[in-house]
């Protein structure tokens, strides 16, 4: 019997400095442990308004509905909170962290989340060996996260934080935009060891199938104007591959 992990319910959000300006009008979502599932639509949808009010980012307002994760209200609490609960986002854009090098952010990161002293000489092995999967210069760990990376590289540094600090439920945020086809594979691969590894449960944000290729998908949602028009299994990834979101936006 499927165990149940995030449940969104009836979820009304607007920017937080803007109250009047309203993103998602109703949004009710159910993932299970271990599953995988596609939230697509058309640019401006809500998507990525989504994956960072799951995560508690305060650039937006809750105004109504509920959010659970493993049965907790997290509604209210900060990202910092959510993220020790097991819950992790790879952004569309992550943002450069000077003075903080990649190595000691993932560290930290893992540290804070299971409340223990990782040793170092572990750690240091584990980050190696799980760089060398992702095809990461080694020389990457000491340098200030993501300062000077390429886009590919920012994006294989969340893929291996992803790896890393090993979350129940993993938020994807376009992770394979702007990637070359080199990079898209190797990120896919690192999705594909989460899910091996890990067996967590992945949400991800995506205008492209390239990342899905090889994931088994439990369930489609198509979102237009801040609301979910459609749900149904992978068949709606390849209808909307072929023929695009028209037909979901006339709804």
């Amino acid at each position: 019997m499927a165990e149940e992990l995030l449940k969104v319910q009836d979820l009304k959000v607007s920017v937080a400095d803007d109250e009047a300006k309203e993103i998602l009008h109703g949004v009710n979502l159910t993932v299970n442990k271990g599953e995988t599932h596609v939230l697509m639509g058309p640019n401006g949808a809500g998507k990525s308004t989504l994956g960072s009010t799951l995560m508690g980012d305060p650039r937006y307002k809750i105004d109504g509905g509920k959010i659970f994760f493993e049965g907790q209200d997290i509604t209210d609490l900060t990202t910092d909170k959510i993220s020790k609960l097991g819950m992790f986002i790879s952004f569309q854009n992550p943002v450069e962290v000077p003075g903080i090098t990649l190595s000691n952010f993932i560290r930290t990161a893992i540290e804070n989340k299971t409340g223990q002293h990782i040793r170092l000489w572990d750690f240091k092995k584990e980050l190696q060996k799980t760089m060398e999967l992702l095809n990461m210069d080694p020389s990457y760990a000491d340098r200030d996260l993501n300062v000077g990376f390429s886009g590919g590289e920012k994006k294989k540094a969340e893929i291996l934080q992803l790896l890393m600090l090993k979350p129940s439920l993993a938020i994807l945020d376009e992770t394979d935009s702007g990637l070359d086809v080199d990079a898209v594979r190797t990120v896919s691969q690192g999705v594909e060891e989460y899910k091996k590894t890990v067996g967590g449960a992945l949400i991800i944000i995506t205008h492209s199938t390239r990342i899905l290729e090889s994931l088994t998908i439990d369930r489609t949602h198509v979102l237009v104007s801040g609301q979910i028009v459609a749900e149904g299994d992978a068949s709606i990834v390849d209808d909307i591959n072929e023929n695009g979101f028209e037909k979901y936006i006339n709804q």
